[in-house]
This record gives structure tokens, C-alpha cells and sequence, in this order.
């Protein structure tokens, strides 16, 4: 019983002693570069809250939108081709460390950078599908380009979720996949990530472990995947795995209790760290998909939401902001910062967060 209890007070002397080998301005740099943050602003200067955001606090990445989601009159990020680059420049000039500047760009309904300001049209996964290999490949080229010509380094496509369900709302019903096969998914999904790297654009997997078999959307709620997911979702993440064609995976807001039994993927160690850690073997960065989306804000704190998400594996906490009441930087980063210094967050997962991101940075 004495040895248990001064085994126990070594550790916890430890774990004190690693926390306070960083000063707090360190630590919040720390958990900064594990942030996604979305913001509003067509241009930026010294005066914007974004500009002193990464200035400050070294911000990991932005995620930029066309539409203002409140207000659907405006534009919120992304305008023509001429001002995204000169936005991105302006947001990569800020640190001498690369930015991560990301959006959404699939084709087809998910399209920030759409024909109408500008930029050019790709089809949406499910026709791209039935059109073969070359015209995939023109097309996700084109597409790379674009991307690459706007200054954006990171894109969140493409999906790999196999379209089990023909009544799946978010997924199947938008033709957001390549198709009901994990082979056919693949095939498609592996051309879109080439042209993508050739172009140095970061091609981001969602969502993890499968959103093809839901029958609801997680922007809008829960949603529970335990009878209709089939453990062939899974086959897209381990061939790019273990051919190493994958950096950064994004999470899905779903639960299945036949994986975790009451949490929902992106909090849960179960999925992120069991298995697609040390089953699947990925060591690149996880990414959590928005945190704001009600499927997570309608049932958990902001303060067990990042606790969660940071000690089941998460790596970079996305906040798009596409709410009416934005989430600050600070708000998010005091309160990572008071639950590590508790012991609540562990120390080595930011750590290992912040090794991840850095060996991507290393990439671009």
C-alpha cells in the first residue's frame, strides 16, 4: 500500500514537472498550432483579430468559406480568384511558420471556389465515378492548380465513404462518393490525392470511420451508425495507410457502440487511438471535423469536447465559425490550457499533436 501510494505521487510529480518545463506562453503557442479556425474578412491587416490570432498565438490553420452562412447575401472568405490569393498571401506573410490555409473543395455541391466567381467547375464524386480514369485525372488537376494558384495548401477531400446507403442524406444522396465499393473508392479517391500532391496540397480522408451508412447528418444532430456500418468503410483508410498516401484524416461526428459504446468518433480514444492508431497504423494528423456542429455542441462543454477530442487523438481542433456568435481563439486555448495544467489533458498529447503538425508543415 506505501509503495502504491509513493509510486503514485512520483508519477503525479512527473506529470507536474513536464506541464512546467513550458512557460504558459509557450504552451498556449502549443495548443494554438493544434487549431482550424474559421473567421470572417475578404482581406486582412495588422488591425483583424485573425492577423493578431496567429501572430500571437502561432494558429495552426484557417478554414475559409465563399458564403456567410448567417447571411447568405454575403460573402465571408472567398470572392474571385484575384482576392483569395491575395488573402492567402497576406494571411501567410504574418509567421515565419507556414500557415495551414484550407477549404472545402470536392466538387460537385461542396465547392467554395465556384464557376459563378471565377474559378472553374468539377463534377461531384458519384459522376466522376462513372467517367473513368483520364477524365478523373484532367479534372482533379485542373483542380490541384486552382487550389494551388489561390494559395491554399490544404483540402478537405476527398471523401472515402462508401455509398451503402441509397437514403444516406449528407453523403450518398449529394454524390459526394465515388461509390458503393471500397475498391471503387479507392481507385478515384487515390487519383484525386496524386494530383492534389504534385500541386503540394494537402488531401485530407473524411470522414473517419464511415458517414456512407448513416441515415441522418451530423451537422444538424446525433447520429448513430451502429446497425448500418459495415467494417468495409474501413478498407479506403488502410490502403491509403499503408502505402503511406495519407497526412491528415478527418474525424466523423458519428457514433457506433459497436466501436465505442456512448462516444461519438471524434471524442473517442476507441476509434482514434485503438483503432486507427494502433490497428491501422496511421501516424499522420488527425483533424476533427467542426466542433460547432450540433451533433457535438448540443451535447457536450466546450471544455469536455476539447478534453475528449485531444486525449482520444485528435490532433487539430477545427472551429469553422459558421455560427451567428463566433468561438474566439482565446476562449478555446484558456480553456485546453487550464485542463493540462489540472492534468486533465495530457501533457504528451499535446506534444505528439504538435510533432505531427510540424512533420506536415515539414511536407509543404
Amino acid at each position: 500500500m506505501i509503495k502504491k501510494l509513493i509510486l503514485t505521487c512520483l508519477l503525479s510529480t512527473l506529470l507536474f514537472a513536464n506541464q512546467n518545463i513550458y512557460t504558459k506562453d509557450q504552451l498556449e503557442k502549443m495548443i494554438g498550432k493544434m487549431v482550424m479556425l474559421g473567421f470572417h474578412g475578404q482581406k486582412i491587416d495588422s488591425n483583424d483579430k485573425i492577423y493578431q490570432d496567429i501572430k500571437k498565438y502561432d494558429l495552426g490553420g484557417v478554414i475559409l468559406f465563399d458564403i456567410d452562412p448567417n447571411n447568405k447575401k454575403k460573402i465571408k472568405n472567398i470572392k474571385d480568384p484575384k482576392q483569395l490569393a491575395k488573402l492567402t498571401s497576406q494571411l501567410q506573410s504574418i509567421n515565419k511558420t507556414k500557415l495551414l490555409i484550407s477549404t472545402d473543395q470536392e466538387g460537385g455541391i461542396v465547392q467554395r471556389l465556384k464557376e459563378t466567381k471565377g474559378f472553374i467547375n468539377t463534377a461531384k464524386a458519384s459522376i466522376v465515378a462513372t467517367k473513368g480514369e483520364f477524365y478523373a485525372q484532367n479534372a482533379y488537376s485542373k483542380l490541384a492548380k486552382v487550389l494551388r494558384n489561390g494559395g491554399l495548401n490544404v483540402n478537405y477531400a476527398p471523401v472515402v465513404d462508401l455509398s451503402i446507403n441509397p437514403n444516406n442524406p449528407v453523403i450518398v444522396k449529394l454524390g459526394r462518393s465515388f461509390g458503393k465499393s471500397s475498391k471503387e473508392v479507392i481507385k478515384y479517391a487515390s487519383i484525386f490525392t496524386k494530383e492534389m500532391k504534385k500541386q503540394d496540397i494537402v488531401s485530407v480522408l473524411k470522414h473517419f470511420p464511415g458517414h456512407g451508412s448513416s441515415l441522418s447528418d451530423s451537422h444538424k444532430g446525433f447520429v448513430d451508425i451502429t446497425k448500418t456500418w459495415q467494417k468495409e468503410e474501413l478498407e479506403p483508410y488502410k490502403y491509403f495507410i499503408k502505402n503511406d498516401l495519407v497526412d491528415m484524416i478527418m474525424s466523423a461526428h458519428v457514433v457506433n457502440k459497436n466501436l465505442d459504446y456512448s462516444l461519438p468518433a471524434t471524442l473517442s480514444w476507441n476509434i482514434n487511438t485503438k483503432l486507427l492508431r494502433k490497428e491501422l497504423g496511421y501516424r499522420g494528423v488527425l483533424i476533427s471535423d467542426d466542433l460547432q456542429m450540433y451533433a457535438i455542441s448540443k451535447h457536450y462543454s466546450l471544455d469536455d469536447t476539447v478534453k475528449l477530442a485531444i486525449n482520444s487523438g485528435v490532433d487539430m481542433l477545427m472551429f469553422a465559425n459558421q455560427l451567428a456568435k463566433p468561438i474566439k481563439l482565446e476562449t478555446i486555448i484558456a480553456s485546453v490550457y487550464k485542463q493540462v495544467r489540472s492534468g486533465q489533458i495530457k501533457m504528451y498529447r499535446i506534444k505528439e499533436a504538435n510533432k505531427r503538425i510540424d512533420n506536415l508543415l515539414k511536407k509543404l
